[in-house]
This record gives structure tokens, C-alpha cells and sequence, in this order.
């Protein structure tokens, strides 16, 4: 114990050392000091303490009593001598001390009142004011002459026309108006009440749709000649491998005429195959696939397939789930004006070069399907 501190001694006078070398080089310290300070850079303190006599590191401890108190470039607990040598008056025990704070407090009296408690409010009782009545005064509507005289020479039929007129409607809820007990002033028959409400029709939720999605399919298989139209329009639990199939049905079917499978969450896999079936179909002449999940690339497909077939006649492709874009939409102008046999395509362009192209495809396939029915009549 006493080697470790004469060793922490020797450092701190080192620190010393180095302490007073740092403030003399600022000032003008020569050159010869210098270099006697270089010595005791690399002191080991080991070696000198292994010579020193056990009197000698007694009389080194000492050298903590001189220590300077104000030295900021010593430890705090260096810079004082060790004054904790007093042994230790027994073990320490928390509750015993928590116990003996809390008697002494206990036992100290209380600080006397100057003004003793006697419970009395001090101060002005709040009392919330009362907020004024808004009274609303009706204000006087003074008229010309010649519009009094008129109002005033007025029957009810008359005023009950002139309220219709401003849009007085409000006067429809009021009892002494109603068409039934009204009476003129005279009171000898009904009048005629020209003030009526707008009834408000009811708006019903739309019923699921009836189809059995399974027996339309076999009946397509089975190529039911009963079977013309098919409507899955608003089923939305239909699978996709399902739609599939439907495709792949009407492919050797000749007897349904219109297809319709709108708001079923059909996406490009489905467009596909309903591409693929157009290209083979001769039979089908609707085809209506909008609300979807259908991209550009799906539409695109159909309107390929659309180059092939010469039966379709109405196809409604609008209301997918993103835009297809001005590419797409000429591609579909630049369809109809090769295809003859489209008289009706439902889609909403966005650009007016590819609304025009198409609105003038469409009218000319309608023109010619006239001139047929015309030559035909003739013959």
C-alpha cells in the first residue's frame, strides 16, 4: 500500500514538473532548464520504489501534505491529504438509519400558525354572468303603393303563384297550406295549391346478382341453345381461373350472343383469354368488360384480337383501374377505322386527335350498316 502511493507521489510530482515546464515556456524560460526537465520524461517508477527502504516510502506519503488545493491539473482526491483513517464504527444498516430519520422527525414539533386555520373563504365568490338574450326584432318591409294596393287586392291562388314563383317552398310544410284543407277566403270550396315539395324518391341498394356462376359455366360447355346471354356483372368473388374458363367456353360456343362480366375484379390474365377467344369466337357480337383491373397491355391485346374478328359489333372497355394512355387510345382509333363491323365502343378518351378519329370510324360503320338495311328494303 505504501509502494502505491509513493508511486502515485512521484507521478503527481511529474505532473508537477510538467505543470511548471508548460507555464515557464510561456513565459522566458532558458534554454539550459529545459533540458534538465528532458530527464524526467522517462522515469520508471518501479525501479525506484523497488530501492526505496520501508522509512522512505513513510517519509514519501508525506509529500501529499504539501500538495497545492488550487492545482487544476491534480485529481480532486489528490489534491487534500487522506483524512479517512478513523476505523468504522460497525456495519451499516439502511432500515435501522430509515427508521431513526423518521422517530427525529416524529419527535421534532411543528412550526406554529401565526394566523391559526378557523376555515373562512377569503375573497369574492365568483359568480358567472348571465349572457343576454338575443331578442330578433322583424324588420319592416315597406313597398310601393302601387305593389301594396296589388298585394292587398290579391286572392290566395294569386299568392300562392307568386310564391312558387320567388321559390317560396317552405310553405309546403306548413299545415294551413296543404292542398286538401286549404279553402278560399270566402270559404266555399278548395283552391288550387301551385306550391308543391319535390318528392324525394327512395334510392335502393341493387340487389346481388342472381347468376349461378358454376351452371352458366356448364351451360356454356354444353353449348346451351337456350343460353344467349350471360350477365356476371358485380360478382366479385368470381376466381380468375374461372374467368378463364368462361373464355375458353365461348370459344366453341355458337350460341351466346352477349357477355357481360363488369365490376368482377378481371385483370390482364382475364383480357387475355377473352383476346384469345375473339380471335376463334363467330358467334358473339357484346362484349362488355369495364370496371376492371385491366392495363394497357390487357386492352391492347383486345383490341389486336378485335383486327381478326369481323362479328363483334359493341365492346365497352371504360372505368379501369388506371388510365391506358394516348398510345393505346390511337391504337384503338387506328382499330376502328380498320374494323367495319363495330358500331358501338364504350370508352371516355382523354386526348381529342384519338375522340374524333374514333367518333368519325363509328359513324361511318353506322352509315354503312344503313345503306345495307336501305338496299335490302329496296330489294
Amino acid at each position: 500500500m505504501g509502494s502505491e502511493t509513493a508511486r502515485s507521489s512521484l507521478v503527481l510530482h511529474g505532473w508537477k514538473l510538467e505543470g511548471k515546464q508548460l507555464s515557464s515556456a510561456a513565459g522566458a524560460m532558458s534554454l539550459p532548464f529545459r533540458k534538465e526537465l528532458e530527464k524526467y520524461k522517462n522515469i520508471n517508477e518501479d525501479e525506484i520504489l523497488s530501492k526505496l527502504s520501508e522509512d522512505e516510502l513513510k517519509q514519501l506519503e508525506h509529500v501529499l501534505d504539501d500538495l497545492d488545493p488550487e492545482n487544476a491539473l491534480l485529481p480532486a482526491g489528490f489534491r487534500q491529504k487522506d483524512q479517512t483513517t478513523k476505523p468504522a464504527t460497525g456495519p451499516f444498516d439502511r432500515e435501522r438509519l430509515l427508521s431513526y430519520l423518521e422517530k427525529q422527525a416524529l419527535e421534532h414539533k411543528d412550526r406554529e400558525d401565526f394566523v391559526p386555520f378557523t376555515g373562512e373563504k377569503k375573497g369574492k365568490i365568483f359568480i358567472p354572468k348571465e349572457k343576454p338574450i338575443e331578442t330578433r326584432t322583424e324588420e319592416k318591409v315597406t313597398l310601393d303603393p302601387e305593389l301594396e294596393e296589388a298585394l292587398a287586392s290579391a286572392s290566395d291562388t294569386e299568392l300562392y303563384d307568386l310564391a312558387a314563383v320567388l321559390g317560396v317552398h317552405n310553405m309546403v310544410n306548413n299545415p294551413k297550406f296543404d292542398e286538401g284543407g286549404a279553402r278560399s277566403k270566402d270559404g266555399k270550396g278548395s283552391m288550387r295549391n301551385v306550391v308543391k315539395g319535390e318528392k324525394v324518391k327512395p334510392i335502393f341498394e341493387e340487389p346481388p346478382n342472381p347468376t349461378n356462376v358454376e351452371a352458366s359455366l356448364q351451360r356454356i360447355k354444353a353449348n346451351d341453345p337456350t343460353l344467349v346471354e350471360v350477365n356476371l356483372n358485380n360478382i366479385k368473388n368470381i376466381p380468375i381461373p374461372t374467368l378463364k374458363e368462361f373464355a375458353k367456353a365461348l370459344e366453341s360456343n355458337v350460341h351466346v350472343k352477349t357477355f357481360s362480366l363488369a365490376a368482377t375484379r378481371s385483370n390482364d390474365p382475364v383480357a387475355i383469354a377473352f383476346a384469345d377467344m375473339l380471335k376463334v369466337n363467330k358467334t358473339l357480337k357484346s362484349l362488355n368488360v369495364e370496371s376492371n383491373f385491366i392495363t394497357g397491355t390487357g386492352i391492347l391485346a383486345l383490341i389486336d384480337a378485335l383486327k381478326e374478328n369481323e362479328s363483334l359489333t359493341e365492346i365497352k372497355i371504360d372505368n379501369q383501374r388506371q388510365q391506358l394512355g394516348t398510345a393505346v387510345e390511337m391504337e384503338i382509333a387506328k382499330m376502328l377505322e380498320e374494323n367495319s363491323k363495330i358500331l358501338k365502343f364504350g370508352y371516355q378518351f382523354t386526348k381529342q386527335g384519338p375522340r374524333t378519329r374514333v367518333a368519325a370510324a363509328i359513324t361511318k360503320n353506322n352509315d354503312l350498316v344503313r345503306k345495307k338495311r336501305v338496299e335490302g328494303e329496296r330489294q
